[in-house]
């Protein structure tokens, strides 16, 4: 098998049935996702994937490294926030083996397109940890226009150089990744190439392409609590599918899409416009709406159309898989926790199991899942869900079944003493409460 290009997309704050491929319902202006529900059609759709955290820089941390996020300090912050500008200690360590590190020792031609959320210049950076090119944004959020984080500040780079450029953040983000992907299959180009292509979208604040105007109103609050509706989030998740469209046209145009892996996601679950359905939480939670996520794979040389799979997965396995892919051997010292998934690309009839494992400081939240199985602890209580036949974890079977709730319970705790414990001086940021909107 050549080893193939590969193209890791994701979203921002996407919700599990946000796209019509997951059962998303059409926008006023009709499809939200073709591009991506096409994506799906032509290649796999797994249905059990999840991400490593319900929130942002955790989960990036665990792509970037193919390993759980607790292991590293910068990964206990839920999530990194812009405050942390400065620091020598919240973010990626540059000796830290990563996916794009390991992939450019096997030849490959990296790049990060989008959000990088893995703390500040000059202790930290794309550059520092594997990525030749870099184009995005430093923070975990920033404007669509005037492309500020939440601290008010600029945060739009090139490479390590802050760089003003006027339009639209998820349209320069497409374009440069059509600019990339043409530049690595012009004629007489040899190398295998990684693009990370992260979309800032649909995070807030809730920015359409033609919102130009509201910029101004939110720069002082980029959460936009006061602003946003479904339309709104809906044609900022089309924008993002126009452009991933427009890079698989320029794969295509170029000979190379059968040849190239294209892997989609999102960093955690939806926000407060997602759709979640059928699962209940979103974003900082444990529950299923918080981690399960869509997961989506093309890869026309090697992946059966029309696939669908229930296989377990969490957001480093796919990291894993890559690496396996391109025939990377991990560093020993960072001995990878991410299992690969290339069995099931191959054959997505094949599953095998997969426990999976989380810790939140947020409410003290707790999950493992094993088979149909989910131990759940927030707040202090422990509930026990059948997910296969209860995926809204409605049913709580705790008292039904003791000792299997006894022995998960064990199997997390064992677990949890193979990563460092939460720091002390671990952050939980929430962006809004009670007092902004109720709970949803």
């Amino acid at each position: 098998m050549n080893r193939p290009n590969i193209i890791f997309i994701v979203a921002d704050d996407l919700g599990y049935a946000d796209l019509g491929c997951y059962g998303g319902r059409e926008a006023e202006f009709g499809p939200v996702s073709p591009c991506i529900d096409r994506m799906a059609a032509q290649g796999l759709r797994l249905t059990q994937g999840y991400a490593n955290s319900p929130v942002c820089s955790p989960t990036r941390f665990a792509l970037m490294t193919a390993r759980y996020q607790y292991r590293l300090r910068g990964g206990a912050d839920e999530p990194i926030s812009s405050k942390s500008k400065g620091s020598t200690v919240l973010g990626l360590p540059p000796e830290h083996p990563t996916l794009p590190s390991m992939l450019k020792k096997q030849g490959y031609a990296t790049a990060l397109i989008g959000k990088w959320h893995l703390g500040y210049p000059p202790a930290f950076g794309p550059l520092k940890s594997g990525y030749d090119e870099f184009f995005g944004p430093m923070s975990g959020g920033v404007d669509y226009f005037t492309h500020c984080s939440s601290n008010g500040a600029h945060d739009l780079y090139l490479g390590e150089q802050e760089h003003p450029e006027e339009g639209y953040l998820t349209d320069l983000i497409s374009q440069r990744a059509i600019d990339y992907v043409r530049r690595r299959t012009a004629p007489g180009a040899q190398q295998p190439f990684f693009l990370s292509l992260h979309y800032t979208a649909p995070h807030w604040p809730w920015e359409t392409r033609g919102d130009e105007a509201v910029a101004e109103a939110t720069k002082s609050n980029i959460f936009h609590l006061d602003g946003g509706n479904i339309e709104t989030y809906r044609r900022m998740i089309h924008h993002m599918d126009e452009g991933i469209g427009a890079v698989m046209q320029a794969l295509r145009d170029a000979g190379q899409l059968d040849n190239t892996l294209i892997v989609f996601t999102s960093d955690n679950g939806g926000e407060r416009f997602s759709d979640n359905w059928p699962l209940v939480g979103g974003k900082m939670d444990l529950t299923e709406g918080g981690i399960r996520v869509p997961w989506i794979a093309h890869w026309p040389a090697v992946i059966p159309a029309g696939s669908v799979s229930a296989q377990h997965c969490l957001t480093m396995d796919w990291s894993a898989t890559m690496l396996d892919l391109a025939g990377a051997v991990p560093d020993a010292l960072y001995p990878l926790d991410g299992v690969s998934l290339a069995r099931v690309l191959k054959d997505p009839r094949q599953t095998f199991d997969r426990p999976m494992f989380w810790r939140m400081n947020h409410r003290g939240q707790r999950a493992m899942r094993l088979g149909a199985w989910k131990y759940l602890r927030v707040d202090g209580n422990d509930y026990l869900f059948n997910i296969e036949s209860d995926a809204r974890e409605r049913a709580n079977l705790a008292h039904r079944e003791p000792q299997r709730l006894t022995g998960m319970r064990q199997a997390w705790e064992d677990w949890e003493r193979t990563v460092p414990p939460i720091p002390a001086d671990a952050l939980v940021s929430l962006g809004y409460s009670v007092k902004d909107m109720p709970q949803r």
